[in-house]
């Protein structure tokens, strides 16, 4: 028997013509769903529908394409598999664990979570434990922070280029408006030549005064500042003075200063790094400056779904606990990533044996990609943290049309996406474009080089060896 919402063939033709029935009734399908459900598919990037589209790289597909756009690290099971099982079988299963759960994380994972990151960030001062929220991902306690902090329509100002799914996570329900802020005619550095040094990319207060007065004359009310420290995509830390400025800059403009620290665990060249906790010191964050963090990228356990927020403003604590009660993490989990962060072999934690191992596995594939594209003297950012390399192959750009200006966003986009493609077709190298990053000139793209197995990553460089040579 057909479903009740089928209609019999019968039921859509009347004497030879449509009914009223059947034209009402696809009126009623075609609005099934809402404006803001259909709104937040639009805010996906558009390179996306080409990736998914394309074929993937597999054993049955050697000539597919390899994903080196999303950041995950594939480098890892062999050390995580057998980790994971030995805590997950190391505890009894606590009989409190089946009902409600404190809405901002057990009682037992805050206490652990606040010593584990006291000491990846090597704070002199202990984190209370009261300020930590940990909710379902970082995205998610990102997004309940900044619902908290700012109202539907007003501004979250985030230095260029960006990761790209800040404007689904920040717009899609919470509603704000992103401000890109540039950096590049502020920055004073002259860029000239192939080679954009790491200095122009760095948030001064001047780059952050102007696009707080252009947004402002545009009728925007900016009310955070979104820091991405190590950044994702041009795998860098700020140095601390950069750091400091925007604190006392967010401070001085009564702005929210959100320090997305997700690498922080994932910092393998730079002795510059310097947590925004850290130059703060906890208790000394005030009303303004708050933190995030997760397992999905130093520890790549991505589908844990555990991320944490710092926030020692006691008057959005109760607002972030009821948002939480809609992304918590499993009990199960919690119990789990608690083990995980406290346990100790041979005096020492394991997290911190871990860590040291991985950013040892980052380090040598960053040379590698870094080695390579020296050879052939393309441009990159040298990268010190993170999981990604920022190159220029702007160079290989096809040339303005006879009726396109340099530097106008149509005549850009058309030609990375025409670079883009090349490389995913011709090439097999699925790269994320920097102008869905809002990155200020075209031509740039973020490597993703843990994203692949070893084998995988073998083959990609060897597809990128001869993009090289066939181009130079």
């Amino acid at each position: 028997m057909a479903p009740c919402w089928v209609m019999p063939s019968s039921a859509l033709k009347a004497g030879g013509r449509t009914s009223t029935f059947c034209k009402s009734f696809r009126r009623f399908l075609s609005t099934t769903h809402s404006q803001r459900g259909k709104r937040a598919v639009t805010l996906l990037p558009d390179y996306l529908a080409d990736a998914r589209a394309v074929v993937k790289y597999s054993a049955s597909a050697p000539d597919g394409a390899l994903q080196l756009g999303v950041a995950e690290n594939q480098m890892l099971e062999d050390l995580l598999v057998p980790a994971l099982t030995k805590f997950s079988s190391s505890k009894r299963f606590a009989a409190d664990c089946i009902y409600y759960q404190p809405t901002h994380g057990r009682y037992e994972l805050r206490e652990a979570f606040c010593k584990y990151l006291q000491r990846l960030l090597n704070l002199s001062t202990d984190l209370d434990r009261e300020a930590l929220i940990m909710g379902a991902g970082c995205n998610a306690v990102l997004e309940n922070l900044c619902i908290t902090l700012a109202a539907p329509g007003e501004g979250v100002l985030i230095p260029t280029p960006y990761y790209a799914a800040f404007e689904f996570d920040l717009v899609a329900r919470a509603g704000l408006s992103i401000i890109p802020v540039n950096t590049f005619d502020e920055s004073g550095v002259d860029i000239c030549g192939d080679y954009i040094p790491r200095e122009a990319y760095y948030p001064t207060k001047s780059s952050l005064n102007k696009s707080l007065a252009v947004a402002r004359q545009e009728g925007q009310s900016p009310r955070i500042l979104l820091l991405s420290h190590p950044n994702n995509p041009l795998g860098i830390c700020y140095p601390s003075n950069i750091i400091q400025d925007c604190i006392d800059w967010c401070r001085e403009n009564q702005i929210h200063l959100v320090s997305d620290e997700i690498y922080a665990g994932s910092v393998y060249r730079s002795n510059d790094f310097q947590s925004t906790l850290k130059l703060v010191g906890p208790g000394n964050l005030g009303p303004y400056i708050h933190f995030v963090y997760a397992l999905s990228k130093d520890f790549a356990l991505s589908g844990l779904r555990i991320g944490a927020c710092y926030s020692e403003n006691s008057e959005i604590r109760l607002g972030l606990h009821k948002l939480n009660d809609l992304c918590q993490i499993s009990s199960q989990t919690q119990t789990l990533v608690e083990t995980m962060v406290s346990d100790i072999t041979k005096g020492v934690f394991w997290t911190s044996s871990f860590l040291k191992e991985n950013t040892s596995r980052i380090q040598f594939r960053s040379d590698a990609i870094q080695a390579l594209l020296s050879e052939f003297d393309i441009p990159f950012l040298h990268a010190d943290s993170g999981l990604f390399l920022w190159i220029d192959l702007s160079r290989y750009l096809s040339n303005l049309k006879s009726d396109e200006v340099a530097g106008d966003l149509d005549s850009m986009q058309r030609r990375e996406r025409e670079l883009y493609l090349e490389l995913m077709n011709k090439w097999g190298l699925l790269f994320t474009p920097g102008l869905s990053m809002r990155h200020e000139k075209p031509g740039f793209f973020r490597c993703v080089f843990t994203a692949a197995t070893d084998r995988e990553y073998e083959v990609a460089l060897d597809r990128l060896r001869k993009f090289a040579e066939a181009k130079n």
